[in-house]
């Protein structure tokens, strides 16, 4: 089985492009702070349920007690316009300080995410060697 098909190492894949498709909408409200009418821009964050669904893993409910495993999910890394609370007199919506709140929290998830994808790679490289 190829490392790709593995369903938690897909989803942290798709995590990691998620949060630099993110990193680049971030960028470009910080790059047109000063554009007039310029809608600040987020990615929805995304669908867990969505990806469970596509995963090879199926959830089965064996218990009234269990969560169930279904999701409706929407387009990939889809755009959330979002109306902000401060608007400044040129009608721009861009704030630096919640830009760079917003910039650092990707980072720091993305590094997490990051490292997970490296440890399971670890988990793998050490379970093909005691193999």
């Amino acid at each position: 089985m190829p490392i790709s098909d593995i369903p938690i190492l897909s989803m942290l894949r798709e995590r990691m492009q998620w949060h630099q498709e993110r990193q680049r909408v971030l960028a470009e409200n910080v790059a047109n702070s000063d554009t007039s009418n310029y809608q600040a821009r987020d990615l929805a964050p995304l669908d867990f349920e969505r990806q469970l669904s596509t995963a090879s893993v199926n959830l089965a409910r064996t218990n009234p007690g269990h969560i169930g495993g279904t999701g409706n999910g929407e387009g990939e890394f889809a755009s959330e316009g979002g109306s902000r609370f401060e608007i400044r007199p040129r009608g721009n919506t861009v704030t630096h300080e919640d830009e760079m709140m917003r910039v650092a929290s990707n980072q720091m998830d993305y590094e997490a995410v990051t490292s997970l994808y490296t440890h399971s790679l670890g988990l793998i490289k050490v379970a093909l060697d005691k193999a």
